[in-house]
């Protein structure tokens, strides 16, 4: 009999799949080291050598769906920006965004736990096999979902750089649009200033109370240009107090204003964002290879 004990053994030590595991071992009787070989020799094994490998490209994809109701931006990572050509790669990574705006996973661990569109794979599984068969080491990040009374509107920039989601409670595709490539663009940090958490406020006017003193301005003085120029903060790390990139003689409040437009939340997805790189020296790695 195969045991769940035996399964999280091989598990553990193969790094593959849950299902894949038990398959091995009814296939080997229980046999802990031939269900390894097993695996080695069909690549499932090779994806947990790999799982040590610094991902830091990949790609950031976007669904959503036809009536504008629901939508999803995901990262997926890859050691290389040449997977992220990889058209089986793309596919894999634009079905997964999919998924999330489908099927509504709670987080990246419940996605990894579902099963894989229409097939009796978990998500999980079928990340070791891309893994196995494309030859790097794939992780999925981070996704966002949101589902609206209005329409959610999507924007991906640089084949897959960027990845933008805006959820509007009302407001035209068009005006959608425009936003979302402002988000791109200018990359806000937050919808408006009420987000803004109280202590980021509170340093950067200290921030800018010390530069204002440093000119030789006097404490009092001090204080009035801090609150002249916390608006600048505002407009650079709030959606809403930005220019309008196409208008810049506008904010972005005057111009969903003017259009009818109201926006819940928005996310911005930048591929790699956060992550570090694994900078290869050409010739050290040849080196060590002679040696």
């Amino acid at each position: 009999m195969i045991t769940a004990d035996l399964v999280k053994q091989l598990r553990e030590k193969t790094g593959a799949g849950m299902m894949d595991c038990k398959k091995v071992l009814t296939e080997t009787d229980g046999d802990m080291e031939k269900a390894a070989e097993l695996l080695r020799e069909r690549g499932i094994a090779k994806a947990a050598k790999k799982s040590s490998r610094i991902a830091a490209e990949g790609l950031v994809c976007v669904y959503v769906s036809d009536d504008k109701k629901v939508g999803a931006v995901i990262e997926v990572n890859a050691e290389t920006d040449f997977v992220a050509k990889n058209e089986e790669f793309r596919t894999f990574v634009n079905e997964l965004a999919e998924q999330v705006a489908k099927k509504n996973p709670a987080d990246v661990n419940s996605l990894l736990e579902q099963k894989y569109l229409e097939t009796d794979k978990t998500v999980s599984e079928v990340l070791t096999d891309k893994i196995a068969t494309i030859g790097e080491n794939m992780t999925i990040r981070r996704f966002v979902r949101y589902e609206s009374e209005g329409l959610v509107e999507s924007y991906i920039h640089g084949d897959g750089k960027i990845g933008v989601l805006v959820n509007f409670t009302k407001g035209t595709e068009q005006v959608a649009k425009d936003i979302c490539m402002q988000i791109a663009a200018a990359k806000p940090e937050y919808l408006d200033r009420e987000e803004v958490p109280e202590e980021r406020i509170q340093k950067e006017m200290e921030i800018l109370k010390a530069q204002a003193m440093n000119e030789g301005k006097p404490a009092e003085i001090a204080e009035k240009m801090v609150q002249g120029r916390i608006g600048k903060f505002y407009g650079e790390i709030c959606l809403l107090d930005q220019e309008f990139v196409k208008d810049p003689s506008l904010k972005v409040n005057q111009v969903l204003a003017s259009n009818n437009s109201e926006i819940v939340a928005f996310a911005r997805i930048e591929k790699g964002e956060g992550l570090e790189k694994k900078e290869e020296n050409f010739a050290e790695e040849v080196m060590k290879q002679i040696k």
